[in-house]
């Protein structure tokens, strides 16, 4: 056993590799991508470390080439919802009992082989199976990925050294237990440094986990467990299963010892999910915790004293990396009538240049929407904008699924700052632009503040100081994560913690200790080194009578 208070390793944020042509590691992923669309994985689900396969098989398909299948998954049912939940239970007294610098070494090591070994096979499985291009890829299968596990096991040391103080003959202390019953990992499609981070946390701070993840991320999910079990991670521990939402909900939320749930998702599901929870907190031995981040209408508003072309940029890549499918995307752009012309045109001129198709073509800016839900409600979105009068697309406004789910970058200008697309959450590669007055921007602030729901990030490019601190006041609680000259995507762990409030959810700052700290329920321990050995006070012992007791 050991008797050594440890230090962990220095923490850092992973660089970020550029994949240039001619460099090795451009050559190196090109290979995996092609040894992945042979290998055609039949991926399982996992339960207390074993691989569960059922007959209820469904293929895998890119979302930019629909007609390659590169592996299938088994589907599973109530039962192996039941059974996940089981083995998370059998699992937690020794996973929560071993010691703190085991569990984190067990992270740590997972983020060596991930941006190690398992580099290439994590990127590839993401640009194929979500279409992300090596760019999207790397900075978030890699490196956020990389960076949540290594800094949350040094946000884990900083919460245990959190102690009472102590008066004198006593010794007063925290004890950061986990949660007593099981978490529930609920993770979505869009980012998997996510997926791995929503169970992971959890299940460092000592707690054990069913996890459900996005049925559009199984594909880079398998490497996530791949990567955990190569590490070291207990059988038991991560559950991973593939169930619809409602047949895992119907278990997990009526079961008496759910004692939390971490989620990224829509605010709608979200919304539904705590009022189950509510519904059933008479079932509960603990009140569960409920940690989730949802949906955004991000912002950038810009002042007349700001750059055009810096202005441009933000919006070309805010608005259309990852074809707009990211909770932090610019989707709504305020910009000022005196700088509207050279925007237009720098704007348009990005979307040009911009090459759309696969990702397996390194030279393709924009790759496909994930799926066909996503790709009809995006394209519902810009049919309507081409009829409607008080509105005109300016770039874009095609769309097509004939090879993939392929959407062109579409730039909507609006006379109207109440129009659908300034208001709605649409998740994909649509930017609506009000232009206002220039000599309203105290008007227009307020405007930004009011017109959504949600409160996810923002941003403001001026270069007059005042402006900025204007903004920086008037949209205090739109934004959870505010960007000042900057686009309002690229939140880095350690850095800008991520999260946001209202409709954006409960803002629990994944990438701090913040998030971490909802994970655990504190014990304090008072230990007295000279107890009592007489009732009375010092009050006590003035003048006085005493009268014996005689029982007569």
């Amino acid at each position: 056993m050991s008797n050594a208070i440890f230090e962990l390793p220095v923490v850092y944020n992973e660089p970020i590799l550029d994949y240039a042509p001619g460099s090795p590691e451009r050559a190196s992923v090109k290979q995996t991508l092609a040894d992945l669309k042979t290998a055609q994985w039949d991926i399982p689900m996992i339960i207390d470390g074993k691989e569960v396969r059922t007959r209820n098989k469904h293929s895998i398909h890119p979302p930019h080439a629909l007609h390659e299948t590169i592996g299938t998954y088994s589907e599973g049912n109530s039962r192996h919802v039941r059974d996940a939940i089981a083995a998370a239970l059998r699992a937690k007294p020794q996973w929560e009992s071993m010691p703190w610098h085991e569990r984190a070494a067990i992270f740590l090591k997972a983020a060596e082989l991930l941006t190690g070994p398992y580099r290439d096979r994590m990127n590839a499985a993401t640009m194929l199976g979500q279409s992300k291009n090596i760019y999207q890829a790397e900075i978030d299968c890699v490196a956020e990925l990389a960076d949540f596990y290594r800094f949350n096991a040094t946000f884990m040391t900083d919460i245990y050294q959190q102690q009472p103080e102590s008066a004198a003959g006593i010794w007063n202390r925290l004890e950061y237990r986990p949660l007593e019953g099981f978490v529930f990992a609920l993770t979505p499609f869009n980012f998997t440094s996510i997926a791995g981070n929503l169970p992971g946390a959890p299940a460092l701070m000592g707690n054990t986990v069913v996890w459900k993840c996005a049925e559009t991320q199984i594909y880079s999910a398998h490497v996530i467990m791949e990567i955990l079990r190569e590490a070291g991670l207990p059988d038991g521990v991560i559950n991973l299963i593939f169930v619809s939402g409602p047949e895992a909900g119907k278990v997990v939320f009526k079961h008496p010892e759910f004692d939390g749930l971490h989620f990224t998702g829509s605010t709608g599901v979200f919304q539904l999910l705590w009022q189950t929870i509510g519904e059933n907190l008479k079932r509960y031995r603990s009140y569960p915790r409920v940690v989730g981040e949802t949906g955004g209408k991000d912002f950038v508003i810009a002042h007349r004293s700001a750059d055009a072309r810096q202005v441009a940029t933000s919006l070309s890549r805010g608005a259309f990396e990852f074809q707009g499918q990211k909770c932090s995307a610019a989707s709504r752009a305020y910009i000022p009538s005196n700088l509207w012309k050279d925007v237009s045109s720098y704007l348009q001129e990005d979307l040009a240049s911009f090459k759309m198709g696969s990702p397996e073509d390194f030279s393709n800016f924009v790759n496909a929407v994930i799926d066909a839900k996503a790709f009809n409600s995006i394209g519902s979105y810009i049919k309507r904008a081409h009829s409607d009068k008080d509105v005109k697309i300016i770039s874009g406004g095609n769309f097509d699924n004939s090879e993939g789910y392929f959407i062109q970058p579409t730039v909507i200008t609006t006379k109207n700052p109440a129009y659908r697309t300034m208001c709605d959450e649409i998740f994909g590669p649509v930017l609506t632009i009000y232009t206002y007055d220039e000599t309203q921007y105290e008007e227009t602030l307020k405007l930004v503040d009011q017109t959504s729901p949600y409160a996810l990030t923002g941003a403001i490019f001026a270069n007059e100081r005042n402006a900025i601190m204007q903004a920086t006041s008037a949209l205090r609680h739109a934004a959870g994560n505010f960007y000042i000259n900057d686009k309002p995507t690229g939140a880095v762990v350690g850095q800008q913690p991520f999260g946001g409030a209202r409709g954006s959810g409960t803002n629990d700052k994944a990438g701090s200790v913040l998030n971490l700290y909802r994970w655990v329920s504190p014990r304090t321990i008072k230990e007295n080194f000279n107890p009592a050995s007489d009732y009375r006070y010092p009050f006590m012992m003035g003048n006085r009578v005493w009268f014996r007791y005689t029982g007569s």
